[in-house]
């Protein structure tokens, strides 16, 4: 429904209020009341990525029709995203990059943003896509190339500097909208996109061989894999643009729920106090088929060093400590052989058959039983 058509009918019931004096007193709660109650606002990064979907599922989850609702808006960034947080009316979480979080502490841009940027949990790891024309063989030939690290101060524009930075290639930089870098990149316009964005990204879904593009491996150095999370991208991931025998190295970076600083005992701290609960307790519901996959990668009590927790969020956690702390069996199994890949990726090893991993899980659950000294 567009804004219009929500005036008008605003419009029409008021008049149709203000023209029946006796029915007005036997009404409910004015209407502007009832549109209001229990809602957070929660700023996502734009629609190329997946937080948009996120934020649909965290949507569909909390609305209840009269005491909860979530309202998505669309950032422009993930700096302006920070300073919204702050400072924008309205907007009481985003989703971030903590190493965006990270880079806006190192360089003083929101002073003493430690003392007052929490976080309600941390999410999912969203990977770094480096998209290139077929005769773009590696990243080392994009030295001196034009490489698009979408909007200024977007997320994708502050972790791919300190990657090419850390591998020692130089780029030609451009800030281009991802749609708009996808169609220069076709035409030949600039070498490389880079995008970071949980897999799959919306983007990428519809390429296919007659695109005449390829994803780049990212180099495992230890330099890189010291900063951040080694990782792949497969043919599940992206069939028209990854070879079925094939997987692209490349790294990960953390996603995090921030919320704003509100002030407690406000209406809009109650309404998040309510989101958290709502959110913590239907948390089970967002692992089932229909929701986004990286909701499996999600756990409650995971931490985020360095940054303090919501504290209505960590007190649900120590009340709930058993709850949120126990992953079904099908979870830990795939959390685990994400762990023994990643591992064997950054030590150099070669990758473990799935009949290899069953038996380091089976001796993992041994120990963690206490039946293994």
């Amino acid at each position: 429904m567009n804004r219009w058509t929500i005036t008008a009918a605003i419009t029409l019931a008021l008049a149709s209020t203000s023209a029946c004096p006796t029915q007005a007193k036997t009404a409910g709660p004015p209407l502007e009341t009832g549109v209001n109650r229990g809602v957070v606002e929660l700023e996502t990064a734009r629609g190329a990525g997946i937080s948009v979907r996120i934020a649909e599922d965290l949507a569909n989850l909390i609305d209840d029709g009269s005491t909860r609702r979530v309202l998505p808006v669309i950032g422009k960034g993930a700096l302006q995203n920070i300073s919204d947080l702050k400072l924008l009316r309205g907007v009481d979480m985003a989703i971030l990059q903590t190493d965006v979080l990270d880079y806006a502490r190192q360089q003083n841009l929101f002073p003493g943003i430690e003392n007052w940027a929490t976080y309600i949990i941390k999410l999912y790891n969203e990977e770094f896509h480096l998209l290139a024309r077929q005769d773009v063989k590696s990243v080392a030939d994009l030295a001196n190339q034009k490489v698009n690290v979408d909007l200024r101060g977007a997320g994708t524009a502050i972790t791919a500097a300190r990657l090419f930075q850390l591998l020692n290639i130089p780029v030609a930089e451009t800030n281009d909208d991802q749609e708009v870098a996808l169609d220069k990149l076709r035409r030949g316009d600039i070498s490389a996109l880079a995008f970071v964005a949980g897999k799959p990204a919306p983007i990428f879904r519809s390429l296919g061989a007659a695109d005449g593009l390829h994803f780049l491996a990212i180099p495992l150095t230890p330099v890189v894999t010291a900063s951040y999370i080694p990782t792949r991208l497969t043919a599940a991931d992206y069939p028209g643009v990854v070879p079925q025998d094939q997987a692209i190295d490349t790294i990960a970076v953390g996603a995090v729920l921030a919320a704003a600083n509100l002030q407690q005992g406000t209406e809009r701290y109650r309404n998040l106090v309510n989101f958290v609960e709502a959110f913590f307790t239907g948390f089970q519901s967002l692992l089932d088929p229909g929701h986004h996959p990286k909701w499996h990668e999600v756990n409650l009590t995971a931490e985020l060093p360095g940054w303090r927790r919501f504290p209505p969020a960590e007190q649900w956690l120590q009340r709930n400590t058993q709850v949120a702390g126990a992953p079904n069996l099908q979870d830990l199994r795939a959390i685990f052989s994400r762990f023994i890949d990643e591992r064997q990726q950054a030590s150099g090893g070669s990758t473990l058959s799935p009949e290899q991993k069953n038996e380091l899980f089976g001796q993992f659950e041994l120990w963690q039983k206490g039946q293994v000294h």
